[in-house]
């Protein structure tokens, strides 16, 4: 590898590692940029104040300028004026045809810098160089005798002198080291027509106007300095109780019900954390009674469970009796028997659900954890309640997991069993007739199992009711399965229970879907669920596309699409839309 080469690797390698380390820096300034109204308030603060400095910085230096140079122009033409006769006087001893005229000129104008130093005039407008021109041939300016730098001189300004005018220009010599105000006039003399140049060095209003700017430079930094520190203390003093609000509040949130705010003084902050304060008395009022109502609504429920049980045994006992002996009684007789007997099941299940509820609430339900095979424990769930499926004509499909996906967890099997079958039950419930599909789906942290049916759907907002105690979304509805409306509740507890979740989706029509996620372990939430639930477009059921003739995709299709696209499409895309 030659020399090259590693250079530009290693020129390569530093390059990319200034573009992540600026990446990196930049994310942090905009995550603090995000995250602090005090930072946004110092830095806006701040930019408008350095745009203000400039504006009144370039204003000041402007005005000073101009003052400066409006100043020694006045100087300079005040010197012009008083030495203009001096020069004149001076020149009536030139002789104009002798060849020595441009060393008469040069003594000429030394005679008129001695005689003009010593004058007030030359004090204000400092130091010059003269230049003397013979104006005689305008044409032929270079062939002119000359004394003094006339190579200083602009063109342009000559052309103003030689009109008969006086004029002024600010001009930076050739060698572009000094920058000189220059003054020029017409002299009168009797033998031939003259120009005098009076050429002022600007190097002390230079200097003055780079000792304002540093003066300037300096104080807008300092000034600069002074606002970013009183703009962060204020902006502190102002943000320090928003942050104390902010922070007492997510205590409050975590249960510290008793964390208040400061009160200091009696502006407007203070008057804010007392109404925070009063606020949090309110909330932990409401909150004590409600944590106090539903003590009394949990113990009652399990009291009245508890005492029921007594009783209710003692009425099973009778009712087994008269049921054993139904057959020696009148029809309408035995017929009442079997209802009652009925009816006490039902009962002892409500009671079961009560005392279950109970348990929950107090926190007291424990997890009789195992490995077991949810596939297995859905076929066992499905097979309990499949006679009722028969009665009603619905159709259970236990799909097998795809690509023979390991679907072994560690979880209570009694729990897991009990969810899935309200969720089966559920499901033939509300599906009109039509199928119930089971399918399943795995990943690393957890598995997954939906069931699906066609029935008549949820309409909006009622997906998040279906779990709440008692519900139901039409009352009127005969329920095959004889739920206490419990059964989804404690399903989602028990789901929860594990570290996992019960979710539900449906549209009117369409039917309805529930997810049952569960961790591989208890107490390792999964953070995605490996099944996804369907979308809101129109699905149409299966035996709505066998009855218009498209192909029902067979098992090995539904595996092959879980391979191309993962596990999620597995719930609805299987089926072609309507």
């Amino acid at each position: 590898m030659s020399v090259w080469t590693r250079q530009s690797r290693w020129v390569r390698l530093l390059s990319s590692r200034v573009r992540e380390e600026t990446r990196a820096r930049w994310h942090r300034f905009e995550a603090l940029w995000r995250r602090s109204m005090q930072l946004r308030v110092v830095v806006s603060t701040l930019a408008l104040s350095l745009a203000v400095v400039i504006v009144l910085g370039m204003v000041l230096q402007w005005q000073i300028t101009s003052q400066l140079l409006e100043s020694k122009e006045q100087a300079a033409i005040s010197q012009a004026e008083v030495s203009l006769p001096i020069l004149e006087r001076e020149l009536t001893a030139v002789d104009p045809n002798s060849d020595s005229v441009s060393e008469q000129l040069q003594a000429a104008l030394n005679r008129l810098t001695t005689s003009s130093s010593g004058q007030s005039t030359s004090d204000v407008a400092g130091a010059f160089t003269a230049v003397l021109v013979d104006g005689r041939a305008p044409g032929a300016r270079h062939a002119q005798p000359a004394a003094g730098p006339i190579e200083d001189v602009p063109e342009d300004l000559r052309v103003f002198v030689e009109r008969g005018q006086l004029a002024t220009k600010i001009h930076t010599v050739p060698d572009g080291q000094v920058t000189m105000m220059i003054v020029g006039t017409p002299v009168s003399s009797a033998t031939r027509p003259l120009q005098i140049y009076l050429l002022f060095p600007l190097t002390a209003e230079q200097q003055t106007l780079a000792g304002l700017q540093r003066t300037l430079l300096v104080s807008a930094v300092v000034l600069l300095a002074l606002l970013g520190a009183i703009t962060n203390l204020v902006t502190r003093q102002v943000v320090r109780p928003v942050r104390q609000a902010a922070q007492t509040a997510e205590q409050l949130a975590e249960g510290d019900l008793d964390k208040r705010m400061r009160v200091i003084g009696e502006d407007d902050m203070a008057r804010l954390a007392e109404s925070f304060n009063e606020m949090a008395d309110s909330l932990k009022q409401q909150i004590t009674q409600l944590e106090e109502f539903g003590q009394l609504q949990r113990r009652f429920t399990s009291d009245v469970s508890h005492e029921l049980r007594t009783p209710l045994t003692t009425v099973r006992m009778a009712a087994d009796v008269l049921h054993a002996s139904r057959e020696e009684f009148p029809p309408g007789l035995s017929r009442s028997t079997e209802l009652l007997v009925d009816e006490l099941d039902r009962f002892e299940l409500l009671l079961a659900d009560l005392l279950e509820i109970s348990r929950l609430d107090a926190g007291v339900a424990d997890l009789a954890a195992e490995r077991l095979d949810l596939h297995e424990i859905a076929e066992r769930a499905a097979e309990s309640v499949r006679a009722i499926a028969d009665t009603s004509g619905v159709e259970l499909r236990v799909l097998a997991p795809a690509d023979g996906t390991d679907l072994a967890i560690v979880a209570d099997a009694r729990r897991v069993e009990r969810i899935m079958r309200n969720l089966v039950a559920n499901a033939i419930d509300h599906a009109e007739g039509g199928p119930v599909e089971l399918r399943f789906g795995g990943n690393e942290q957890a598995v997954a199992v939906t069931v699906r049916d066609y029935g008549v759907g949820l309409r909006s907002g009622e997906a998040e009711l279906v779990f709440t105690r008692f519900w139901r979304a039409d009352p009127s509805r005969n329920r095959r399965s004889g739920g206490t409306g419990l059964g989804l509740s404690i399903s989602q507890e028990d789901a929860r229970l594990h570290g996992g979740e019960l979710d539900a989706w449906g549209e009117p029509g369409e039917g309805s879907c529930f997810r049952l996620t569960l961790p591989r372990k208890p107490g390792k939430e999964p953070e995605t669920s490996p099944l996804s639930l369907p979308s809101t477009r129109r699905i149409a059921a299966p035996e709505a596309l066998l009855a218009t003739g498209v192909e029902r995709p067979s098992e090995a299709d539904g595996e092959q699409d879980v391979r191309d696209n993962g596990p999620a499409r597995l719930t609805e895309e299987s089926w072609e839309e309507k």
